[in-house]
């Protein structure tokens, strides 16, 4: 009841992120459940239907991505003073977080559920003069329990890995701690740089090497694109997982150059502001960057001829980059209530509000500078053994 009265006692901006995280578990929960009607229209082909399986994993790390971020910047579930005394503690404030996440993912696919069922016809008559029968099985019965399972996928993944993302962590005894008010103690960089390049040098060998090999069947792509290797698709996978990794250490090191040769006070606020949020805005650029490049890779397989999108490949796509840039845009908004009270302090020294505004410019043309030609470079690498 808790998570219930929080959640409805929430600003406008924070429902709107909330319905954004239902919208999302609805179109994500939409396409399970669709895979599901094929699965049960086509009793042969167990195949197609587990490859169908399979593509829906993908708008699913896009919706669970979302319900983290969108957790993170919750102010009902943020530690205050005097909220411990009255038993809610960062575990309690956690499990909360968790709970609005599965209410409003549970929300979602519930409004999935009566879409598809109005589809089917099974609560008025079939809609479009029955265009959608065949493709969602309206002939058959629905099995229950499997339609429960599906359903349940996007609720359960958002709450446990919100719960993992946002539990409280213990601080070791005898480890030093900086103090965010000392300039001359500053932030420790990601870890994660050599890991993401790694990954990302290993994904791109992968996809040359699976594009060569001979006598490798092709795995169906969405959208009737027919098909490419495998291990392309693992390639690809392992790049974009490379970008993910390595996009809190490039925002780091984009800060860091801002600092360097002489900075004067804009470009020394901001490549401090930018390494201080490293951590929290470098992940979300490295997934749009990873689908950027992912979109790019599938103009190439379209380039010649046009493109046989169905309405469910087109729905997966618009979820993933729609899930995607929210995501950014919603760390974006994090970062911005994060540094609102350095912000105010500068402005009560005197500060000027266009040095705040040149800041703003320059952290943002710092991480297009990096951002955007790694992306077209990645994407034209992986989208050559594509191609070929």
């Amino acid at each position: 009841m808790l998570a219930l009265r929080l959640a409805r006692g929430g600003r406008p901006v924070v429902q709107l992120r909330r319905l954004l995280v239902a919208a999302a578990s609805a179109g994500t929960g939409f396409l399970l459940l669709c895979t599901l009607g094929y699965a049960m229209g086509h009793p042969d082909a167990s195949t197609g239907s587990v490859l169908r399986l399979a593509w829906c994993l993908v708008p699913i790390a896009a919706t669970v991505h979302l319900a983290v971020a969108v957790a993170r910047t919750d102010p009902g579930t943020r530690p205050r003073p005097g909220l411990s005394a009255v038993g809610l503690g960062p575990a309690r404030l956690t499990l909360i977080s968790a709970i609005s996440t599965a209410v409003a993912c549970t929300l979602g696919s519930t409004l999935a559920l009566l879409f598809f069922l109005h589809l089917r016809g099974d609560l008025s008559g079939l809609p479009f003069d029955g265009a959608a029968r065949g493709l969602l099985a309206a002939d058959r019965p629905l099995p229950l329990a499997a339609t429960l399972t599906l359903l349940a996928l996007v609720p359960l993944a958002a709450s446990a890995a919100s719960a993992l993302v946002l539990r409280p962590r213990a601080v070791k005894a005898g480890e030093p701690q900086p103090d965010p008010r000392d300039p001359a103690a500053p932030v420790p960089a990601p870890t994660g740089l050599p890991w993401g390049v790694a990954l990302l040098a290993v994904g791109l060998a992968v996809e040359t090497y699976a594009s060569h090999a001979h006598g490798t069947a092709g795995f169906p792509m969405p959208g009737g694109l027919g098909g490419s290797p495998a291990g392309v698709l693992a390639g690809w996978a392992l790049t974009a997982l490379g970008l993910a990794l390595a996009g809190p250490g490039l925002t780091y090191q984009c800060g860091r150059a801002l600092q360097a040769v002489r900075p004067g006070a804009a470009r020394l606020l901001a490549g401090r502001v930018l390494q201080e949020e490293s951590r929290r805005i470098g992940r979300p650029l490295g997934v749009v960057c990873a689908v950027a490049s992912g979109a790019y890779a599938g103009l190439t397989l379209w380039s010649g001829r046009q493109p046989d999108l169905g309405p469910l490949s087109a729905l997966g796509a618009v979820l993933v980059m729609g899930c995607t840039v929210a995501t950014l845009l919603t760390a974006a908004i994090e970062a911005k209530h994060a540094r609102s009270d350095t912000m105010a302090a500068l402005l009560r020294l005197g500060a000027p509000a266009s040095l705040l505004r040149g800041a703003a410019g320059l952290r943002a043309a710092a991480l297009l500078a990096v951002f955007g030609p790694l992306t077209w470079v990645v994407a034209e690498l992986a989208a050559l053994p594509l191609a070929a």
